[in-house]
This record gives C-alpha cells, structure tokens and sequence, in this order.
C-alpha cells in the first residue's frame, strides 16, 4: 500500500487526535505483529473518525461490514449507548478469533455481536433499519454491498465506506478489484438518493448520508 501523505503529516496527524485506550494500542501492536495484511487495522486517526461519528449522528443501531481483528468496533462500541449494539460480519475465522479475545477484555464488548459467513448472505437475513453502516469487505462486492445496504440505512443515516482511493490505484485502475472500487464511487457520485463526501483519510474514507 503507497503511502498516500506525507508519513511526517500522517504521524502529526495521529498526535493530534484523540488517542486510543490502552487495549486498541495493544490490539493494534497485536495485529502487526501476528496477522496477515496488518496495513488493514483501522488505527488511531481513523478510529478516532469513527467514534466522532458515532457520537455525531447518535447512532444506536450500527452494523460494521468486515470485522477484521475489532479494532473499529470496539472503538465504536465505546461511545455507543449501554443499550446500543455492534452486528459486525466477518468470514476470516482466525480474523473474528483474535478479535473475541480482545472484545471479551472489553468492558463494552457486550455491544458486539460478531456474524460469521459470507457479508451479502449475513446482510440479507437482517431484520430493520440502522444508524450507521461501516462498509470495509472485500472491494469486489463494494457494489452490491451498497446495493443491499442503502435499504437498512435509515433516512438521515451515515454508510462509511472505507478505502475508497485503494492506495491511488483509482486515478489508474488495471486489476479487477481497481475496477471494482472506481465503479462503487462513480455509483455513489451519481446516486441521488444520497450524500457523499470522499475524504482523503488514509487510504480514502467515503461519507455517504441517505437522504
């Protein structure tokens, strides 16, 4: 993954906003560490967009598509209601394992109820509406994630849409999951039912309010 700012800036970034708790710094050093593709843990500055977003839109009702090792929910679960709730989808069961270890340290890890099995087939069995959707799976589906989603998305609701410029591969796209990701942020861009602000927070952050 290139670096897509200055890593001076980036770090500068971090060290001015808000710092994460002790066990998210020990579940990211883990991460690092112990499991493949570790670049893919949310972090602190995006950790700390999460949570901002969580308190701004008083969400209640989130559902987090890709779990990875929990870092983003349990960020987001510390700022939700007592009586707020995470379903978070994971297929990776080595992923969803580590990530139990470091929820049931968590004195908010009872707002998280991890899915397992394949994203699209979790989010259809779903019943009602959400606050905030956080989609981060595999690119290849982003559409027709987005497809199944916007419905459960309240009116007034937030999906954020995680590595949206796919490390600069967007402005050149050769692979099939460059492809993939240029055509989720055109379909975004020209969807009238929403909102969208493409942020250049780390590797891209899409903000997406339903109308």
């Amino acid at each position: 993954m290139i670096q897509l700012i200055d890593p001076a800036l980036d770090a500068y970034s971090e060290k001015h906003s808000h710092q994460p708790i002790p066990l998210l710094q020990e579940l990211e050093a883990y991460t690092y560490k112990h499991c493949k593709w570790p670049q893919m843990v949310t972090g602190s500055v995006q950790g700390a967009l999460l949570r901002m977003l969580v308190q701004l839109t008083h969400a209640k009702r989130i559902l987090e598509v890709g779990l990875f090792t929990g870092y983003s929910a349990l960020t987001m679960a510390e700022v939700l209601p007592e009586d707020g709730s995470i379903t978070s989808c994971e297929i990776d069961e080595g992923n969803a394992a580590v990530a139990r270890s470091f929820i049931d340290r968590s004195p908010h890890g009872h707002k998280i109820n991890i899915c397992m099995g394949p994203a699209l087939e979790t989010i259809a069995g779903l019943d009602g509406q959400y606050d905030l959707i956080f989609l981060d799976a595999d690119k290849e589906n982003y559409c027709s994630y987005y497809d199944q989603l916007l419905p459960i998305l309240r009116s007034g609701g937030l999906l954020i849409a995680d590595n949206v410029l796919w490390s600069g591969r967007v402005l050149e796209p050769k692979e099939e999951t460059d492809h993939a990701v240029v055509a989720f942020n055109d379909k975004v861009s020209n969807d009238p039912t929403v909102e969208v602000v493409l942020l250049t927070v780390r590797d891209g952050v899409s903000l997406i309010r339903k109308k």
